[in-house]
């Protein structure tokens, strides 16, 4: 008996506890613990019933992924499965909170499973880029069939007690906890009154109806995505393997195929991805600040970010007070924000009685003196400094004290802003990208004189609206947009180069995001990144090469999409974009009059130098200290920028690629445009001391 785990025998039930916070997540220590555990009331002929708890608040929620890629420790899941799956005594699993991955197939080795309401249970390592490794594609599809087996081992998304109740996944759902219910239900069993199976017994006898099985498999495997994700394939598999095989060749199966997966680059970058984002959402600095409290929100700007920010506020059970400069602009922000929940309830994201009492949860006011009653303001107004500057200072006068002030400028100087507030320690800078209501990531943009406890309220913020927080320090553009504008330069090289953005965009479309960069500018439109390099003209060093294909179509009216023409041509307003040979002549024109004769481009020089350029541009900013450390990078181009998960991040990318070979081709493009390719401080020291990126980035 330990301290993670705990064994109580009383009048023939054992129950061994678990109890390894905050999930009690089945790392080598643990599983060890409870095979010990299991062992010995197993041998105890005292014992004639073993029940299966956890304690705190879930059942294990998993494996340690830290664990995966190393070298496996005994016991190993598959083992400690097994020997609860053979217990010759019945065996209830105890279920509470979250019961994901191992956690679940843990539960399923025993003969019943009892839950509590409010539990969930999923298996989601497909999103971890491999399939169970513990036996649940053989035991799973047993239980409940193989088509709802496939869909929750393809989905890897949880469902809830009752649902799986009804999918036979769990034998009960307890009134109350779930480990009184096994009890009661153990006593039940001695005193004859009721039936307790072992996993043997109930296994026995079993029909299956091998031809649905074999549909169901060949269903899934028709509607397979991404090829180079494997793992759903190797799920597929798995489930067949289930049927075909005799049962011990099966287990077998799996854990082959568990054990090739995981040392696959993408499952790699797939677990560097999961832990990054808990990474990014951990702030050591902060443990011991308290966020400060926010009751009612107020929103100045009614345009489509200040629109969507309202309804993000709104959606977490926030109050909200939308400014905006006359009753004209008001009226169009409210019905914005009234457009945003009809879309939603049409979706189904939304019910109509939920979006009648966000309804009622909004006003309107065109005077910021409404805002004095607001524990956070965030200000939405179009990206004019002036417009912002004197915004803040109406704010700093009119807001109560320890109101939080946060500009969601995409590339202002939040100094600047907080100054003009007189009031620094208030000031955060909280980017949303649009639309603000949908997309995952914030980025939380912490000034020279933002307050500890305001920085804490940004992440604090983030979790209610259900967000991915990423800390940035203050620079033009924070984190994504500077390493977004990097890509994008290095792509405008390459269009002058030779390259068409139809054959940079399919490149790009190959190397995994899901559009191009010139299919992502006509989406967002061509006049705002136009107005932002207009705005830094007079700051532009003429001696840098300077690509103004861009600008010549938006003085040409192609303004992307909502124009019906950009960089593709959008005949009656449609959204699928037809490449326009009148593009191609216009970049021809441009080249001709530099000078420059096109060359050809193939596809993995494109992806190349957009690596090279995204993982420069990160390590620029960890040598000026935006960015904490290399997992944050990846997270906010993951979140927020449509970098493909599979392949990590900018930064996990380049790890992979190698940093010596990124170095040095980023020391050949150099010889090209020097400013923009030279490598950053950082490769070197890395290099020298034969680290990565990933050893920056601490546990």
């Amino acid at each position: 008996m330990t301290e993670e785990v705990r064994t109580a025998r009383s009048e023939g039930i054992a129950t061994i506890t678990l109890d390894n916070p905050p999930v009690n997540a089945l790392g080598t220590a643990l599983r060890a613990e409870v095979m010990a555990a299991f062992d010995s009331v197993s041998a105890d002929p005292s014992v004639r019933v073993i029940i299966l708890a956890a304690a705190g608040r879930t059942w294990p929620a998993g494996a340690d992924i830290r664990e995966f890629g190393h070298p496996p420790a005994a016991p190993e899941l598959p083992d400690l499965c097994d020997a609860v799956a053979r217990s010759a005594k019945p065996v209830i699993a105890a279920l509470h909170g979250t019961v994901l991955g191992g956690g679940l197939e843990l539960a399923l080795a025993a003969g019943v499973r009892v839950a509590e309401p409010g539990t969930t249970l999923g298996l989601p390592e497909v999103s971890l880029g491999i399939p169970p490794g513990g036996g649940a594609t053989q035991r799973l599809p047993r239980l409940i069939g193989a088509k709802p087996a496939l869909g929750l081992m393809l989905s890897g998304l949880p469902i809830a007690a009752d649902r799986a109740l009804d999918l036979r996944l769990v034998d009960a759902v307890s009134e109350g906890a779930a480990a009184t219910a096994a009890e009661g239900l153990a006593r039940a069993y001695l005193a004859g009154t009721a039936e307790l199976p072992t996993a043997a017994e109930r296994g026995k006898g079993r029909g299956t109806d091998a031809d649905a099985w074999l549909s169901a498999v060949s269903a899934a495997r028709a509607g397979l995505g991404n090829p180079r994700l494997p793992a759903p394939g190797r799920i597929i598999d798995c489930v067949e393997a289930a049927l075909l095989l005799p049962e011990d060749e099966g287990f077998a199966f799996e854990r082959t195929a568990f054990a090739e997966l995981v040392a696959t680059p993408e499952a790699a970058a797939l677990r560097h991805a999961f832990l990054a984002e808990r990474r990014a959402m951990r702030q050591p600095d902060l443990d011991r600040i308290s966020p400060r409290e926010i009751h009612r929100a107020g929103v100045a700007g009614g345009g489509q970010m200040g629109a969507g920010i309202a309804v993000a506020l709104l959606g977490a059970g926030l109050p909200v007070t939308l400014v905006e400069r006359d009753p004209t602009a008001l009226a169009a922000g409210l019905g914005r924000v009234a457009t945003i929940h009809e879309r939603a309830v049409e979706k189904g994201r939304l019910t109509p009685e939920a979006r009648e009492a966000e309804w009622d949860r909004i006003s309107g006011a065109t005077d910021i003196g409404a805002l004095a009653t607001a524990d956070l303001i965030v200000e939405a107004v179009t990206e004019d400094e002036a417009l912002k500057t004197e915004l803040f200072a109406g704010l700093g006068r009119v807001a109560k004290r320890n109101a939080v002030l946060a500009t969601s400028t995409s590339h202002i100087d939040v100094n600047r802003l907080a100054a003009a507030a007189s009031r620094p320690e208030d000031v955060v800078g909280l980017h949303f990208l649009a639309p603000a209501q949908a997309t995952k990531l914030l980025e939380v943009v912490v000034g020279a004189g933002t307050a500890p406890e305001v920085t804490a309220t940004g992440f604090a913020l983030a979790r209610r609206l259900g967000k991915i927080a990423v800390r940035s320090g203050v620079c033009d553009g924070f984190i994504g947009n500077r390493i977004l504008t990097a890509y994008r330069t290095a792509m405008d090289f390459l269009l002058e180069d030779g390259a068409s953005p139809y054959e940079i965009d399919r490149a790009m479309r190959d190397f995994g995001f899901p559009l191009g960069p010139y299919q992502g500018l006509d989406l967002a439109g061509l006049d705002i990144s136009w107005a932002r390099r207009r705005r830094l003209s007079l700051r532009r060093d003429p001696a840098r090469r300077y690509v103004a294909i861009g600008d010549r179509l938006c003085e040409a009216g192609r303004l992307g999409q909502k124009a019906g023409k950009g960089y593709y041509l959008y005949p009656e307003g449609g959204r699928k974009g037809a490449e326009d040979p009148e593009v191609l002549q216009l970049i021809a024109a441009e080249r001709q009059a530099k000078g420059l004769i096109a060359r050809k481009v193939g596809a993995a020089e494109i992806q190349r130098r957009a690596l090279a350029a995204m993982a420069n541009e990160g390590a620029r900013l960890l040598d000026a200290g935006i960015a904490r450390c290399p997992s944050d990078i990846d997270v906010v181009m993951l979140a927020g920028f449509g970098f493909p998960r599979w392949r990590g991040g900018p930064m996990m990318a380049a790890d992979q690629a190698g940093l010596l070979e990124i170095r040095n081709e980023l020391r050949d493009f150099a010889r090209e445009e020097e400013a923009f390719w030279r490598p950053a401080e950082i490769w070197a020291e890395l290099i020298k001391n034969g680290r990565r990126f990933a050893d920056l980035n601490g546990i």
